[in-house]
């Protein structure tokens, strides 16, 4: 048989089992009691907030698809009111994007400013019309100038030598015409790189005499031709008699000489 302490022993073992069962028997059911109370507790308030939102998205019973535009549920005069004011807004808001675009597009030009359309006249675009007047006027009051500059140089002398200052072949003819003859009245040189209208007058012999290039000689407003012909001219021993006969007009007379005769 045990000894009095070992039994004493054994039983405060047991009792300490038993006191150790009770205390964690009673944490768990505890435990679980909160845990089934916490659970309850979000789900009802999950729920609860679940059905308030979709209570607030709902469309009234007697909104009738949604025309009551106050939202009281009820279709009453304020409806229909706020539906006018609605469809204005969306017509105004229509019709100030179609005066945008509209503002936008390119116009067409009015059948008055189209070429070929209705009177010919009418047609034409009467800036153009000033413009090309002014250009055309521009051009002949500068044609009239020209003209009366040739005019003016042609009475300086029976003899005009066109000539240009670095032109060998203008060179050549004023050789002939300046220094192997003596030519009284003596003959007038118009360089007409140097001269302000000077490729206006050009342009105008041109038209004149048919001669583009320099040196044109004229005698008595008639084209003898440049330094080639100067030159044959002159070993033909034509060019002191045609300068006389072209030179010696209304009474007047152009004498020419050959200067190496005089110092003989």
């Amino acid at each position: 048989m045990p000894s009095p302490r070992r039994l004493r022993l054994l039983l405060i073992g047991v009792v300490a089992i038993v006191i150790t069962t009770l205390v964690y028997t009673s944490q768990l059911r505890q435990s679980q009691d909160v845990d089934r109370r916490t659970f309850s507790d979000f789900y009802g308030r999950t729920k609860s907030e679940l059905e308030r939102v979709h209570s607030d998205h709902q469309t009234p019973p007697d909104s009738k698809d949604g025309k009551d535009k106050d939202g009281d549920g009820d279709l009453d005069a304020d409806d229909a009111l706020l539906a006018r004011e609605m469809a204005d807004r969306l017509k105004a808001a229509e019709q100030k994007a179609k005066d945008s675009a509209n503002a936008k597009a390119p116009k067409p030009d009015a059948p008055e400013k189209v070429i070929g359309v209705g009177n010919s006249a009418a047609g034409q675009d009467k800036s153009k019309d000033k413009t090309g007047n002014k250009l055309e006027e521009k051009e002949a009051e500068e044609d009239h100038s020209v003209e009366a500059t040739i005019n003016e140089i042609l009475k300086k002398s029976p003899v005009i030598i066109f000539s240009k200052t670095y032109c060998q072949f203008s060179k050549r003819a004023k050789g002939l015409l300046l220094e192997k003859y003596s030519i009284n009245p003596e003959p007038y040189v118009v360089e007409l790189d140097i001269h302000p209208l000077g490729k206006q007058i050009q342009d105008k012999l041109a038209k004149m005499t048919g001669r583009k290039t320099v040196p044109n000689i004229m005698i008595n407003g008639k084209s003898i031709g440049g330094s080639d012909d100067l030159a044959q001219m002159d070993n033909n021993r034509e060019l002191v008699e045609k300068i006389r006969t072209l030179g010696s007009v209304g009474g007047k007379t152009v004498e020419v000489k050959e200067r190496f005769e005089e110092e003989k």
